[in-house]
């Protein structure tokens, strides 16, 4: 086996672990498979944590996830694919990161490795073993990299802002307490 041929074969193993983890944890949120909560459930949960309005951000989460893990397992518009993917675990990871980085303490740890991983396979690119090679790369072009990670950057930082706003928003009508009141005997 040439050394060509075992990059190709780890790019597809890559392609095919990420992409695949990717695309379930997106089924998750559309159509609540493997046990996860549908659109409805994800919405109030998209909600919960200051992304709104929730349906929609569960539904754009879930398409970012599922098409960007199932384009990038295809080894198929491997540019956009990645970045949409690494859009979407960005989103994930700053709802984690008040926890730490360790995925134990529910930290950003998983989204910030599926996130990072996609981003390498768009900028690497899927390899020989792929639909992009076997489509001649039509949608693989070298300009789509910086186009497709721009367009996300901006999408993913509007988003990601205006959670923060939001949160913050909401927080400024809470007082935390000055002092700690003891229990009277």
């Amino acid at each position: 086996m040439t050394r060509n041929d075992r990059r190709d074969l780890g790019l597809l193993l890559l392609r095919l672990g990420a992409g695949g983890v990717l695309a379930a944890h997106g089924t998750q949120k559309l159509f609540g498979w493997f046990g996860g909560h549908g659109i409805e459930g994800t919405g109030r949960f998209m909600e919960s944590v200051g992304y709104s309005p929730g349906k929609a951000s569960a539904t754009a989460a879930g398409l970012a996830e599922t098409g960007g893990g199932t384009l990038l397992a295809l080894g198929l518009a491997t540019p956009a694919a990645g970045a949409a993917a690494a859009g979407a675990m960005a989103g994930a990871a700053a709802v984690h990161a008040p926890n730490g980085f360790f995925n134990q303490g529910g930290g950003y740890e998983y989204a910030a490795t599926l996130g990072l991983t996609a981003a390498g396979l768009a900028v690497t690119g899927p390899g020989r073993l792929s639909l992009d090679h076997l489509l001649g790369h039509a949608v693989n072009r070298g300009w789509m990299i910086p186009a497709a990670f721009a367009a996300t950057a901006a999408g993913t930082a509007v988003v990601v802002g205006a959670r923060a706003r939001r949160l913050r928003k909401a927080r400024e009508g809470e007082q935390e307490a000055l002092f700690e009141e003891e229990q009277m005997e």
